[in-house]
């Protein structure tokens, strides 16, 4: 089944599949999950779509390790 990226409901075990878009949806859910000084950059971006399995609560985790505070606990984990 193709997860819709536009309107599904995401979760941190939703699995970025090769339809993965950086939308809307997944902007609100990152900000939920990563605060509100959240942004996407290309680096980041390419990681996301590099192929290798993940979940949304991996990339949620990923970003707050490059970006987040150490020992800061991203919101809604």
């Amino acid at each position: 089944m193709v997860f819709n990226w536009h309107g599904g409901v995401i979760t941190r075990q939703t699995v970025v599949d090769a339809k993965y878009s950086n939308t809307q949806n997944v902007r609100r859910f990152l900000l939920a999950h990563c605060g509100p000084q959240f942004k996407l950059d290309r680096d980041f971006m390419a990681w996301i779509r590099d192929g290798s399995a993940k979940t949304m609560g991996d990339v949620a985790a990923e970003w707050m390790r490059r970006h987040g505070q150490p020992g800061q606990v991203p919101p809604g984990s």
